[in-house]
Parts: structure tokens; C-alpha cells; sequence
């Protein structure tokens, strides 16, 4: 860049090309961009030139190496060299021995705006904690008052059982009935073990208005919440996969509702298609527009294979559908365009209720929040916004990143949304205020996709180069880096106890990593003092050719996913 602006471009050009392949592992999308500098007029209008030229480099290193360097640059007098440290480079010497670049995000950094931010942005609170009055915490109260009068009715019978043994008669069959209910007793103890990670989450008050849940829904949710599905390591989750075909590279998003009932795909001719499980392999009904917006709005609509495919199509939107979600209980389906509006649909009138414009640029993701009512939306133009499906403008914009904002989710009380971007950055937002409370850096490329623990403490971002980090919001570091994917990392889903992550990505794989059992050895390590170890990866879901575009977990803890078969590769 120095010789750029003294106007030596053919020797800066040929300096580039030469020293390129050292940088192309760490820095190939900043590398893409200065490759296009030819002038000093290139260097005044491009963001990142102008922080490479006015910040230093960090460099972390041992102290052996540390000395090694200070001993070569005294005995071959490089003055150049020497300058160019001076002028740029800030050693940071730590004691021991020195971290791999892989393990170590930080270990080349860019001293400025962005780490100095943080710092100061990570010293504010963060309250991670669930919902007070939860459907899951009644269903975790009504579990536990069963569980004391059956355990009362134990005792008592096992006190029957001691005194018809003293008095004689089937010794062996008490006994074995003592030793069966006490194999139950341990079983139901290690359930509950496994569903410690939630309950034992501190609670707190939510900051936005919700809205009030309706009794069958309610019912239905603590129907699924007694039959769920205990996983761990040992009990990996059933998978259930949605393969798309005869796409056409035409879908960009994929979505499934969180009983796994309704599945919807986002298209680049601008249309929203809804399939119903139930209704799939069924004989077609005649098709028949419905809605009192006309067939341009909302129609239902069979195709000709022998009605072998029938789905509800939703037009609308005039550009590419980037990004489409169901509302918690699958009632409102909410869809993204590069039209840069937000549609919401009525998945039982199949029809359009509302358009929602706000952002100036493409709209690349919504989120529904966990309770419905309230969503989030992540832009092109640098922002994410919250709505709520009542009002036509946002309640609140989220201004910070330095470039797109690729992804967002919300955390599980409803009080923060986490953003990820492609300024590698990913960031978590105060719903009341709208400010940055938290910055987390390591990411060494765009951040495509996010996922909250259900306890609320953690959260797992993943990137295009197939890195998965995992964070503690309350102190703002990365826990563990997973490593595993060779391409974009595009879905992340936790279980509902929080025990796995599932990964889905370009690879054409699904990743199943053990949560639980590393956090544990995580604290271990805490408080001895120990280094952080990476989380295990338990098991890797092949499919034939299909990417994995999107993951969700139901709430019996039945793993769900979805993608178009690719046969170009």
C-alpha cells in the first residue's frame, strides 16, 4: 500500500502476487479486496486500507520465540525489517508455550476500533437467564410434585414389603420388586440429570410485552414436553431429512415448523411454497384460490404428477426469497425478499396479511421470536431491525456492523437478538434499548448462521469457512472452536435440554457435537485454571449430494432437516 501511494503500482502488484500464498489461509477475503487497489485514490476510499495503514498488528508470542526474533534481527542488522515492526507490530510475549493460530483466533490481531470496542462493549451486564412463569418451568414444578407422591407411595410400599417379609411368606418377590423400583428411582434421576442444564438457569423478567398463550396451545406444548426424548451422548437424537428435488438451483431457503409438520421453501422467481407432511402422497383436490386477496396473494394449488406434490403457493414479493421461518405454533408463516420487504402469510387462510417495509437493501434473514408476536430481521443495509406483527415500522433498529448482516436469532428470554455478519463479527443487542452489549471477535469469515442454548449462557455461531464457535454471553468469550465442516456452516440447532448441537452444512453432512459433557469439563477446567479443550464431535450424518440448509429441533427432540439435492458436484 506504501508503494501504491508513492506510485509505484507494477512494483506494488508484483510485491502482492509474491507474498500472497503466505496470507491466503487466514486473510483471503481481505487479500479479494486489496487486489483491486491500483491508486492512491483506491486507498482513500476503501475502509479496510485505511485501518491496515492507521492501527498496528498484535502479534501474540512466547517468550523463546520472542528472543529467537530479538536475537536474528541483532545479528543480520535488518533495518527494514526493523522499521517495519516499529511502524506496525505490537508483540504481545506470554509465559509457556505458544498457541496454534488454529486454536487461537486472536493470536494476529488488528489493534484499533474493533478489538478496543469490544472490550469496552463486553464490560456491560447481560442477564441470560429463561422466563419467569415458563410453560417448561410449570411443566418442571407439576413433574417434580408427581415425582414426590410417587415417591411417597415407594416408601410406603416398601415398608408393606418389609413387614410381610418379617412376617413370612414371598421373600424373593418383594425383593425383586424392592430392586425394580429402585433401578425406576435411578433411571428418573439421571432423566432429570440430563434436564438440570435448564432448570437450574436463573430467571428473569421479560422486558417486552407478550403476548398470551392460547390454552390448546398450551396444552399441546406440555404434551410434548412430557414425551420428549432424553438425549445425551449415548442417546443420539432420530433424524428426520426433507430432500427438495428438481429445484433448478432455484431454492434459497429452507424452513420447517417446529412440530415438523409444515415444511417451506424460498425461491429465486420470488415465490414461497408450503408443504403439509400429512397431505403428501395424498389425491389432489381441486384447486380453488382462497383469501379475499385474490390469486396473486395467496392460492392453493396441486401440480400435475399424479397430485403426488401438493403444496400451497405464496406470491408476492417481486425479487429473490432469501429467508422464510413459521411462527411457534405454525399458525403465520413470515418471508424475506431482495425486494427489501417483509411478508407475513396465514398459513390457514393461505393468504398474505401484511407487508412490512423498512430496510433500504435486500433483507437477508427473519426470525420469529420464541414466543411468536415479535420478529427480527437482518439487511444488506447494515442493520437488524425488531417488529412486532401489529405495526408496519420497526420498534427498534440495531446499528453497528460494518457490513452486511447476514443472520439473526433470538435468545430464549426474548430480551436479546444476536446478529452475525459478514465484518466477521457477531454481536448481541439489548431488545429494550436497542444497543450493543456484547461484540464477540475469532470469526475469519462471515458469520452465516446462530443458534441459543436453551438455558440461555451459550451460544454457537457458524461461519463460511465451516468454523463453529460456541461463546459464554455473560463474559463474552469463545469456549470452544469446532472444527469438523470443509464448507459454509448454514443451519446450527441446540436439543431441547441443551445436551447436543447439530450442525448442517454446504458439506452435505450433519454434525452432532456433545455440549453437555465439554461445558462440564469446560467449568472443571475453570476453576483449576486449565486451557479450554475442543468440544467432541459425536457423530457426522452423511447425506448422497444434498447441502443441509436448514436444522430444527422439535420439541420431543426429534432432529429435523431439510435441502435441494445438488448433482452438479
Amino acid at each position: 500500500m506504501d508503494l501504491v501511494v508513492e506510485g509505484h503500482t507494477q512494483e506494488a502488484r508484483s510485491f502482492f502476487h509474491t507474498f500472497r500464498e503466505d496470507h491466503e489461509l487466514m486473510h483471503s477475503r481481505d487479500l479479494q479486496k486489496m487486489e483491486g487497489i491500483l491508486s492512491p485514490l483506491h486507498l482513500e476510499e476503501m475502509e479496510l486500507a485505511q485501518s491496515l495503514r492507521q492501527n498496528k498488528f498484535r502479534i501474540k508470542l512466547c517468550e523463546y520465540s520472542y528472543e529467537l526474533l530479538i536475537q536474528y534481527l541483532q545479528k543480520t542488522q535488518a533495518l527494514v525489517v526493523l522499521g517495519i515492526i516499529n511502524e506496525h507490530i505490537t508483540f504481545e510475549v506470554s509465559p509457556g508455550q505458544s498457541s496454534l493460530i488454529s486454536d487461537d483466533s486472536d493470536v494476529v490481531a488488528l489493534i484499533g476500533t474493533s478489538k478496543d470496542l469490544a472490550k469496552q462493549i463486553n464490560q456491560k451486564e447481560v442477564h441470560w437467564g429463561l422466563l419467569e412463569d415458563s410453560v417448561e418451568e410449570r411443566m418442571e414444578k407439576a413433574l417434580s410434585d408427581s415425582d414426590k407422591t410417587e415417591a411417597e407411595g415407594k416408601d410406603a410400599d416398601t415398608e408393606d414389603n418389609k413387614k410381610r417379609s418379617s412376617e413370612g411368606g414371598k421373600q424373593g418377590g418383594s425383593h425383586k420388586k424392592v430392586k425394580k423400583d429402585k433401578l425406576v428411582g435411578a433411571t428418573g434421576k439421571n432423566m432429570k440429570s440430563e434436564t438440570s442444564m435448564v432448570s437450574v438457569a436463573p430467571r428473569v423478567k421479560p422486558e417486552l410485552t407478550l403476548p398470551v398463550m392460547p390454552v390448546e396451545v398450551e396444552q399441546s406444548i406440555l404434551e410434548d414436553l412430557r414425551n420428549r426424548a432424553q438425549l445425551n451422548n449415548l442417546a443420539l437424537p432420530s433424524v428426520s431429512f426433507y430432500t427438495f428435488l428438481n429445484t433448478h438451483n432455484g431454492l434459497n431457503c429452507s424452513s420447517i415448523s417446529h412440530d415438523g409438520s409444515l415444511v417451506v421453501g424460498g425461491f429465486s422467481d420470488s415465490s414461497v411454497k408450503v408443504w403439509d407432511m400429512s397431505k403428501i402422497g395424498q389425491p389432489p383436490k381441486t384447486s380453488s384460490s382462497q383469501g379475499e386477496n385474490g390469486p396473486s396473494q395467496g392460492e392453493r394449488v396441486s401440480t400435475s404428477d399424479e397430485g403426488r406434490k401438493s403444496y400451497t403457493l405464496f406470491q408476492g414479493h417481486s425479487g429473490p426469497v432469501y429467508s422464510a421461518t413459521f411462527s411457534p405454533f405454525g399458525d403465520f408463516l413470515l418471508s424475506s425478499s431482495s425486494d427489501s420487504t417483509i411478508r407475513l402469510w396465514s398459513t390457514k387462510l393461505n393468504a398474505n396479511l401484511v407487508c412490512y417495509k423498512g430496510h433500504n437493501y435486500p433483507v437477508w434473514d427473519v426470525q420469529f421470536s420464541p414466543v411468536g408476536h415479535y420478529f427480527a430481521s437482518a439487511s444488506h443495509d447494515r442493520t437488524a431491525r425488531i417488529w412486532s406483527m401489529d405495526k408496519i415500522q420497526p420498534l427498534r433498529i440495531m446499528a453497528g456492523h460494518l457490513s452486511d448482516v447476514d443472520c439473526v436469532q433470538w435468545h430464549v428470554n426474548c430480551n436479546y437478538i444476536a446478529t452475525g455478519s459478514s465484518d466477521k463479527t457477531v454481536r448481541l443487542w439489548d431488545v429494550k434499548t436497542g444497543e450493543c452489549i456484547r461484540m464477540f471477535i475469532g470469526h475469519r469469515s462471515m458469520v452465516l448462521s446462530l443458534a441459543m442454548s436453551p438455558d440461555g449462557r451459550y451460544m454457537a455461531s457458524g461461519d463460511e469457512d465451516g468454523t463453529i464457535m460456541m461463546w459464554d454471553l455473560s463474559s463474552g468469550r469463545c469456549v470452544s472452536p469446532l472444527v469438523g465442516h470443509s464448507s459454509c456452516v448454514w443451519s446450527l440447532a441446540y436439543s431441547c435440554e441443551g445436551a447436543l448441537l447439530a450442525s448442517g452444512s454446504a458439506d452435505c453432512t450433519v454434525k452432532l457435537w456433545d455440549v453437555a459433557s465439554s461445558t462440564k469439563a469446560l467449568k472443571m477446567d475453570e476453576t483449576k485454571g486449565g486451557s479450554t479443550n475442543r468440544l467432541r464431535m459425536l457423530k457426522a450424518l452423511p447425506t448422497k449430494s444434498t447441502p443441509v440448509y436448514t436444522l430444527r429441533f422439535s420439541r420431543r427432540n426429534l432432529l429435523f432437516a431439510a435441502g435441494a439435492l445438488s448433482l452438479g458436484s
